[in-house]
């Protein structure tokens, strides 16, 4: 990249961990970057400036971001000294107050509030760096158990975790804290964040060409136990519809295929531009008098899915992250109506034992999503239906669980995921009696997934012989075809070894069709010649467990 000033620009590179919320704000934070005159590089041994943005949802993406911090210090230390190291995300913003103290090394902290001011705060980073004195120390395996545990002292405190900011005088506040280092980290992060992008923000997208995200909200009002996202990501609040129209014309316009629209609660969009809304409407009775008394021009996701689908242009429109919760029979005649909205939805249940629905404060009932289920599958024939589970929650009995199985094996879910319980610091969960044992967590979630593994295998046998219509994704690499295997932090295991992989030999192409989404579900894996990123005829002709293989019709 070029620039005015004969200086070169400033070389920096970026690791983005977690879901595809995480990634937009990558995305955003490059477009700044870019916009700030800055050059990005893929070489984190050449950047000037390294940008770690972190996860914190479960323990086990908090500890991979754990990794990729000191890894990133590592790095710097044995090939670059002069390197300025940047933390963001949801790391950052859920530990604010200990984090500095935990990685001095560390130049820059960013929550969610500063994504767009990172061309600034790179800059300042790289000030602090240069002037910075000492190295790192310690060894990355004992500082790394020693970090883990502090953050798990931290939560389990008193703290600033959880809704009780609401209503006080902390609530929306800017927190300052430095670290005892000379000079200190650069650190400013909001405690409850209230940043949404806009058209006009800039982004660079990671994404193939094909296909692109769209967030349309960010934040949760949900008062879910086990969850800590509405603490790092705030409450609900939703872009407004000309906005995210203009934009899903911009994408298009770049040669866009698939709109994938992502949020927190994508079922929630738009309840919050009401004059004088509450937050307090997440039941579904609540939720519904919401709807009946909004004005007859509100916004919300009907509205919304309506005036995509009017676009001009042949692509799919994909909706993620829907509430049970927020479904209205509204809503499911709109995707019947609806051609360019892809016949798939992601609706994470957790759970279907009403002890179990309560004790998760899910405000809804097993009765209630049995009737749901049924409505939506009625009126949207042929739809594909995900969801995940979390097994081993506190209080969890065999009876529970086995209600769980009983469930899934009559559900016949087209896509499924299942957690082990993460004990989450911070949460009501966490402190709840009847903690599950680590190894019955793991081992029902086994038994869940292989109850789902042979249902995968009777769907997937019946497709044999249909016609798809499927996205191209391009060359299916080596790696795809030897492990056919898909893992995601937020969609829980969705499967293991992939037992038919070895029927995949080389020369095939990776496609989707309308029931997988990128990154989280299966593929189509077509032997012949297709343009990549764009639509297809197939006709399938074998199977692994999870994953199609076709030829070109």
């Amino acid at each position: 990249m070029k620039q005015d000033s004969p200086e070169r620009p400033l070389r920096v590179g970026i690791i983005s961990l977690g879901c595809a919320k995480n990634l937009v704000d990558a995305e955003i934070m490059l477009g700044s970057l870019l916009k700030a005159g800055m050059e990005i590089t893929n070489e984190a041994a050449a950047a000037e400036v390294m940008i770690v943005n972190t996860c914190a949802f479960i323990d086990s993406a908090q500890e991979e971001s754990v990794d990729a911090i000191l890894e990133s210090a590592e790095v710097r230390e044995a090939q670059n000294r002069g390197q300025a190291l940047v933390v963001a995300g949801c790391l950052s913003q859920r530990f604010r107050a200990e984090l500095p103290k935990l990685f001095p090394e560390v130049d820059a902290f960013v929550g969610i509030d500063q994504v767009a001011r990172i061309g600034e705060i790179v800059r300042e980073a790289r000030v602090r760096r240069a002037t910075a004195q000492g190295a790192v120390s310690g060894r990355a395996a004992s500082r790394k158990a020693k970090i883990q545990g502090r953050l798990a002292a931290v939560a389990h405190g008193p703290g600033e975790a959880g809704a009780s900011l609401r209503g006080t005088a902390a609530f929306g506040r800017t927190r300052k804290t430095l670290a005892a280092a000379a000079p200190p980290p650069i650190h400013e992060i909001h405690l409850r964040p209230t940043y949404i992008p806009d058209y006009a923000t800039p982004r660079f997208r990671l994404t193939p060409r094909h296909y692109a995200y769209l967030k349309i909200a960010e934040g949760c009002n949900h008062p879910c136990s086990f969850c800590v996202i509405p603490q790092m990501r705030g409450s609900h609040r939703s872009r407004r519809q000309a906005d995210l129209l203009a934009e899903a014309r911009a994408l298009l316009a770049e040669g866009v295929r698939e709109l994938n629209l992502i949020s927190q609660d994508s079922t929630y969009y738009g309840l919050d531009l009401r004059p004088n809304h509450s937050r307090a409407i997440a039941a579904p009775e609540r939720f519904r008098s919401a709807l009946a008394a909004a004005p007859a021009d509100a916004e919300n996701i009907c509205t919304l899915l309506r005036e995509l689908n009017a676009l001009p242009g042949d692509f799919w429109i994909r909706l993620l992250y829907t509430h049970p919760a927020h479904w209205t029979d509204e809503l499911i005649q709109t995707i019947r109506e609806c051609p360019k909205v892809a016949r798939y939805v992601d609706i994470p249940l957790q759970h279907i034992h009403e002890s179990m629905l309560e004790r998760m404060r899910r405000e809804t009932s097993r009765e209630y999503i049995e009737d749901l289920l049924g409505r939506i599958r009625r009126g949207v024939p042929g739809i594909a239906l995900r969801t995940t589970f979390i097994v081993g929650f506190p209080g969890e009995s065999e009876a529970y669980f086995e209600s769980l199985l009983e469930f899934i094996r009559r559900a016949r879910f087209e896509r499924l995921g299942i957690f082990a319980y993460s004990s989450e610091e911070g949460t009501r969960a966490g402190r709840m009696a009847g903690q599950v044992p680590g190894r019955i967590r793991r081992s029902r979630r086994d038994r869940a997934m292989a109850v789902q593994r042979e249902i995968a295998e009777e769907i997937s046998t019946g497709f044999v012989g249909r016609e798809l219509r499927v996205l191209v994704e391009g060359r299916a690499s080596a790696g795809q075809l030897r492990q056919a295997r898909i893992s995601s932090w937020e969609h829980g295991l969705i499967r293991a070894a992939e037992p038919g992989g070895e029927r995949l030999g080389g020369g095939y192409l990776a496609a989707r069709s309308e029931a997988d989404a990128p990154d989280i579900d299966g593929r189509v894996y077509v032997r012949g010649d297709l343009p990549t990123g764009e639509f297809a005829r197939v006709r399938v002709a074998g199977h692994t467990t999870y994953d199609l293989i076709a030829k070109p019709i």
